[in-house]
């Protein structure tokens, strides 16, 4: 009965969100004003039963009930619980029900807690999210419902892919969905503030929290998903260009550029219809990435489904989304005004180009990821990869990373560059400084991990001069989250650099007892173990390494494990990690000669770009819980009319009078 009762749930959510569409519209016309109250507990109201729903799936999962048909699809009954658990959401139904549920929770968050739009504008942005959430509510109960049952029940599971039988399985997918759906509540904010003519800085101080936690947790996702599939694939690598991990990384790139913009808007009331633009862009990019997994035109481990029906399902969906969300920007253009104006030579202009070239990144991406599915639509099977993701990227990549360094010491509004020429001598320096250094030790690198390593040492000097000369103690959070998060780029991209510049990598055969070296390092097979695990056999090879002339020796086990349900051989690498990079080896076959195959890598400072991701994430947590605190702080003060104000180069303009300075 728990998945009828989840399913009656469901569907009760659906018609919730139905009339919480029907009486927001209403409410908006001159008749039905009286109702725009009784919209709020209706948002509420749908996110808790979506919410009871997915646990109940949880449940079902947890509880092996065979006669599910997700479950036996899916889960086994002798997987340890964490997989049991992950395993809700490693499908493709479990996995839409989690973005309806997280989409569901958001709305009535929203509802609880939003006081700084006015009544309109908010019954009207929560009007736009239960348009959304229709959508998704119908793909689920039409298409994909995650509570079909089996008559006769099995009287076994088919098991988790074993791919995905890892401890990301619980941290990757649910951060990245959220990211996704804080994206959709930006569009829908976007859409609220047009259908009411309210586009403007209260607009953007409202959204500004969404972006930036839906940007957090893209951030953390794609680290996290770039991590797992680098120990877990067993390929060496930390980003393949998969079209499936490009569809997470569109939404960031368009995040990132929203995020800077919303932040202008509600600054200094400027880029208008810039921002509302790349709300309905981020949403976009997040259903983009929708259909590319969910459709069946991609072949990858990272995709959930395998049939074009609900493909076109979703296409469908993104039509109308963005196609109305479009047409209704077209119908609203003239009422979003310019705003206010600014010189190029400002942080606003600063802000603007690096938009423009995060948005130009993400074409090169989009157009690169897409290309492939047009020509084999037309028969003709391309393959894109590195050789034009990488030095294409790098014409926008590279001018981006001096803008990031100069804009953050600009002055708002205008700027004359004396001061500024100054500040940025001690970059120039590190820049020189970590030329001559490559030049000198590194020997014939190619040009792209050149660059990549000198503009490292370049941003990571230059992105902390925000806070020279300041109060360390009175330093706003929002300030420090900035300068760690471009730190945080700094120091990722001096990882990617380095681990493309000095990456060894050896495939040997070697017979027990036998010594290779790869980089500083020597690695000696002692052996070959069969092991048991909780749900997959394996055999372990015994490694003993050392590093260099050091008499410290380190035990390494690789592991090739087989599942039975179902029947998949996967690859366990083991790593070692120390100050200046990696040790990553992955045990292969034994060859007719009785040999073993090794592969083993070298990856100096390669765990920096894990490092610089988690200081990114870090960043922007600082800001979101800086910012939210000062508006907890100025919820009692007064509101003014706005004043011009002398500028803070380093900060935001000076409160000198309102509410609009004091954002």
């Amino acid at each position: 009965m728990i998945a009828e009762f989840a399913l009656a749930l469901l569907w009760l959510a659906a018609a919730l969100a139905l009339l919480q569409l029907g009486l927001g519209s209403y409410a908006l016309t001159v008749k039905g004003a009286q109702f725009l109250p009784a919209v709020r507990p209706v948002a509420v109201a749908q996110g808790v039963l979506v919410a009871v729903s997915f646990a109940l799936l949880i449940v079902l999962f947890v509880r092996s009930d065979l006669s599910v048909k997700l479950v036996a699809a899916n889960s086994h009954s002798l997987k340890p619980l964490i997989y049991k658990i992950s395993g809700t959401w490693g499908n493709h139904e479990g996995s839409m029900l989690l973005w309806i549920t997280v989409m569901g929770l958001a709305g009535g968050l929203i509802a609880l807690l939003e006081r700084r739009l006015n009544d309109r504008t908010l019954i009207a942005t929560l009007a736009g999210q239960a348009f959304v959430s229709l959508g998704f509510y119908a793909f689920l109960l039409f298409a994909s419902n995650p509570f079909e049952r089996l008559n006769p029940a099995p009287t076994e599971g088919n098991g988790l892919n074993p791919l995905l039988q890892d401890p990301g399985l619980a941290f990757h997918p649910p951060t990245l969905y959220i990211g996704y759906v804080g994206l959709s509540i930006a569009f829908s904010f976007a859409i609220g503030a047009m259908v009411t003519r309210d586009v403007g800085p209260t607009f953007a101080r409202a959204m500004r929290p969404w972006v930036l936690g839906a940007w957090i947790f893209l951030t953390l996702g794609i680290v996290a998903g770039s991590w797992w599939a680098y120990y877990t694939l067993g390929w060496g690598g930390w980003w393949f260009w998969d079209p499936v991990e490009n569809a997470s990384l569109m939404p960031w790139l368009a995040a990132t550029a929203l995020l800077h913009s919303v932040s202008v808007l509600a600054t200094r009331g400027a880029l208008k219809a810039w921002t509302v633009m790349l709300a309905v862009v981020a949403f976009s990019m997040s259903m983009v990435g929708t259909f590319l997994v969910r459709s069946g035109i991609l072949t990858s481990v990272h995709a959930f489904a395998v049939d074009p029906e609900r493909g076109s399902f979703i296409l469908a969906l993104l039509a109308i989304y963005i196609g109305g969300a479009l047409a209704l920007f077209g119908l609203r253009a003239s009422t979003v005004t310019e705003g206010s104006r600014f010189h190029l030579f400002s942080r606003e202009g600063a802000l603007v180009m690096n938009n423009v070239l995060l948005v130009g990144i993400l074409g090169i991406v989009l157009m690169g990821t897409l290309y492939p599915l047009v020509t084999e639509a037309f028969g003709t099977k391309v393959s894109v990869g590195p050789p034009y993701f990488n030095p294409v990227s790098a014409i926008f990549v590279f001018p981006m990373l001096v803008i990031m360094a100069v804009g953050p010491l600009m002055r708002w509004r205008q700027d004359n560059g004396k001061k500024l020429v100054n500040m940025m001598a001690a970059p120039a320096l590190a820049l020189a400084v970590a030329l001559a250094l490559v030049v000198l030790f590194a020997g014939d690198i190619a040009i792209l991990p050149l660059l990549g390593l000198i503009f490292a040492a370049g941003l990571a000097v230059a992105s902390i001069l925000p806070l020279w000369k300041r109060n360390l103690r009175r330093t706003p959070a929002h300030i420090y989250g900035m300068v760690l998060a471009h730190l945080g780029i700094a120091v990722a991209l001096a990882g990617m650099a380095a681990e493309s510049a000095f990456n060894t990598e050896k495939l040997v055969a070697s017979e027990i007892g036998q010594t290779h070296t790869v980089g500083p390092w020597s690695i000696e097979l002692q052996g070959i173990d069969p092991i048991a695990g909780p749900n997959w056999t394996a055999l372990e090879a015994r490694l003993v390494t050392s590093y260099g002339d050091s008499a410290t020796q380190t035990v390494l086990n690789p592991q090739s494990r087989m599942f039975s349900s179902p029947p998949t051989a996967t690859s366990h690498a083991a790593l070692l990690t120390r100050w200046n990079g990696q040790l990553y080896v992955v045990l292969g076959e034994e060859g007719d000669d009785g040999r073993w195959q090794l592969r083993l890598w070298w990856k100096p400072f390669v765990p920096l770009i894990w490092y610089g991701g988690l200081l990114i994430g870090l960043g922007g947590i600082l800001a979101l819980v800086g910012r939210t605190a000062r508006d907890l702080r100025r919820k009692d003060q007064p509101e003014y009319e706005p004043v011009a104000a002398p500028d803070d180069p380093h900060g935001e303009p000076k409160p000198v009078g309102g509410r609009e300075a004091l954002a």
